[in-house]
């Protein structure tokens, strides 16, 4: 049997950062307005936090430092995972 999907599920979401969220790797680069489609929701409320795909509009605007850093962690730059209330619909 299929898992149903919740009635409040964010996956498939258009999102924007908010104001002073910082990277959570690197809480010295700030991704306010880095804007986005929610592809995973985990945990469950009020700890759910949201995989973020970013949109071209942020790969296109995303600092070369930031690129770089997660390359050297072996992060994938091209997602994000924050809390749920770092966010807002678009």
């Amino acid at each position: 049997m299929a898992k149903k999907k919740s009635a409040n599920d964010a996956t498939g979401r258009k999102v924007r950062v908010k104001a002073d969220v910082t990277s959570p790797e690197f809480p010295e680069i700030l991704l306010a307005g880095w804007t986005g489609t929610v592809v995973e929701v985990t945990g469950k409320p009020p700890a759910e936090k949201y995989v973020i795909e970013w949109d071209v509009e942020t790969l296109s605007r995303m600092p070369a430092d930031y690129i770089t850093r997660c390359e050297a962690q072996q992060l994938y730059h091209l997602m994000a995972c924050l809390d749920a209330d770092a966010v807002e619909a678009v």
